[in-house]
């Protein structure tokens, strides 16, 4: 045991050993452990200009009333069905191929083709022919009147056909045909609702809310749904609550339109001196639960109070009031909206970095105002005497682990009988 104390406090003076330990530490600290920049990095990194050498530039932008004006139309969710999506017919009534028809023939009398002479043999004054399949020609079949046509036709034409066949044959024959199952005027719908479903659709017509009735509607709340329409080689998504309340939404389904209904929660990042970001326990709500560190919308529209208070408020401990900051890409033309002039006139989305004030009374009448987006990272920085209090932390923590070095090593020369420990 001597030996190996020695090999690590060969010959010190413990007088001189331990400030000297001490003073290692603290030096060898080149930075202090933290959740992210201050406020002050933040601040003196900003460019209005993106770079074109790859690091990321970014705007910043003190929150104020012409902002909030300018980026207040990015609150409503931008998935909405295009011109083209709310393009459909209700299905027309035609026959397709694989529907099935069901034909019955009346006659006048007794005594002709399907009414036998006999009274009492049968009732009535009408055959029933089975129900058949379209066949892969797109024709049926009528007992004395041949293979006829019915792929594309409708129902009363089917009819009037059948009827001028068996003229001749019958005693002024009478048709009825009516359509069964039909298999080529269907919908689908399915994903997240409560009873994916296989909807013919009728001549007069099925929109898109009365098919997810039909499924039982959506498994989860209208603002975290998205709804994917499939048609005619196109995909095209809208949210929910957008169709529910935007009565244009709710399209005319057509002949094999695919719907799919699909779980989709919104959040943002929440990071620094927050109480969620600071914790480990689960915060919000949703299938599966979500970290402090992503929070999820909970409602169609979120300002950033709320999302604030979601996080669970700034830790009083730590917080700078000062520096909250909200990061996103925000496009040119709302940022030349709200007087920010970008010199690249060829970006897009720009990198924004919007700064809040908590320290004044009207920084909370903004943040009241200013609307979260999907993905939106939330960051409050630390106070900068923060850094003071966990250089302090170290300092003591450097102290204490020096000072039970000097009793391990009182205890060792206890046990050597008061013998000096040295290295050979």
């Amino acid at each position: 045991m001597s030996s190996l104390t020695g090999s690590v406090f060969a010959r010190i003076p413990w007088a001189l050993g331990v400030p000297s330990l001490l003073f290692l530490a603290v030096s060898g600290c080149t930075e202090i452990p933290k959740d992210g920049p201050t406020g002050a990095e933040i601040r003196a990194r900003a460019e209005v200009t993106v770079e074109a050498q790859g690091s990321v530039g970014y705007v910043l932008a003190k929150l104020s009333p012409v902002v909030v004006s300018a980026l207040r139309t990015e609150r409503q969710p931008p998935a909405r069905f295009s011109q083209l999506a709310r393009y459909g017919q209700a299905a027309d009534g035609r026959i397709g191929p694989g529907d099935t028809v069901s034909i019955t023939i009346f006659e006048k009398q007794s005594g002709g083709l399907f009414i036998p002479a006999e009274a009492g043999v049968r009732p009535g004054n009408f055959v029933q022919i089975p129900p058949q399949e379209i066949d892969r020609a797109g024709n049926v079949t009528v007992p004395y009147g041949g293979t006829i046509r019915a792929l594309g036709r409708t129902p009363h034409e089917l009819q009037r056909d059948i009827e001028e066949k068996l003229r001749q044959i019958a005693i002024e024959p009478q048709v009825i045909v009516s359509l069964g199952e039909r298999s080529s005027n269907a919908v689908s719908i399915l994903g997240d609702v409560t009873t994916p479903a296989y909807i013919p659709l009728k001549p007069g017509g099925l929109r898109l809310l009365s098919g997810l009735a039909r499924a039982g509607g959506a498994r989860y709340a209208a603002y975290d749904t998205i709804i994917t329409l499939q048609r005619k080689g196109r995909t095209e998504n809208a949210v929910l609550a957008s169709i529910i309340q935007d009565s244009s939404q709710n399209i005319q389904l057509a002949p094999g339109d695919v719907v799919n209904v699909t779980y989709q929660p919104r959040y943002f990042l929440n990071f620094g001196a927050t109480a969620a970001a600071a914790s480990t326990v689960s915060v919000g709500s949703g299938a599966a639960g979500q970290s402090g560190r992503r929070v999820t919308f909970d409602a169609e529209n979120l300002t950033l109070a709320e999302a604030l208070a979601k996080s669970g408020g700034l830790l009083n401990d730590r917080a700078d009031t000062r520096s909250v900051f909200l990061f996103r890409y925000v496009p040119r033309e709302l940022l030349e909206q709200a007087g920010v002039e970008i010199s690249n006139p060829a970006v897009a989305d720009v990198p924004a970095v919007f700064t809040l004030d908590l320290g004044q009374a009207d920084g909370y009448f903004l943040a009241s105002s200013f609307y979260m987006k999907h993905k939106d990272l939330l960051f409050v920085s630390d106070h900068p005497s923060v850094d003071l209090v966990k250089f302090m932390a170290i300092v003591r923590s450097v102290t204490s682990t020096a000072r039970d070095a000097v009793g391990v090593i009182s205890d060792i020369k206890n046990l050597n009988g008061g013998a000096t420990v040295t290295v050979r």
